[in-house]
């Protein structure tokens, strides 16, 4: 990763990254709160409905792989969900251990408020922002993630 030798003595690189990372929580929180109190879904929850609505059924092992999560954990939230009737799961018939989940009607219904409600509160934050902050920020993360890219692959 190319390093930067000029940081200013006030905001150091590693005072500014424990700021970003102090923001980005809060800015989850925030849409957390506001997908639960709009859809009544939390944000780790909405993203097994997207998954879901992106891959069509998968078994739970999979689902958990492409979210990038435990299993176990995945098995939770997707208790959970059917719990409310936004997902249905069945056993393979070909493995009898293995479970098939499939978004429900409810489900979508719900991921479709879901996502409009997080992205209501993106659009109040980073809408805040004048076009060429907006631009500049954009541009400052784009870096960043090729940065940390670039790292996990070299």
């Amino acid at each position: 990763m190319e390093q930067h030798e000029s940081p200013t003595p006030d905001n150091p690189p590693e005072q500014v990254g424990l700021s970003f990372l102090t923001l980005a929580y809060s800015l989850r929180e925030q849409v957390d709160q506001h997908m639960l109190a709009t859809a009544g879904l939390s944000l780790s929850r909405t993203k097994v409905l997207q998954a879901l609505a992106d891959h069509g059924q998968l078994h739970q092992a999979e689902l958990a792989a492409s979210l990038g999560q435990a299993p176990r954990s995945v098995t939770q939230i997707v208790e959970g969900l059917e719990r409310l009737g936004m997902v249905l799961r069945t056993g393979d018939p070909g493995d009898r251990r293995r479970k098939i989940v499939a978004l429900t009607n409810a489900g979508r219904t719900a991921l479709a408020a879901a996502e409009q409600a997080g992205m209501t509160t993106l659009r109040q934050y980073f809408g805040s922002l004048a076009p060429h902050e907006l631009a500049t920020l954009d541009a400052l993360l784009a870096h960043l993630n090729t940065a940390i890219t670039d790292d996990r692959t070299g």
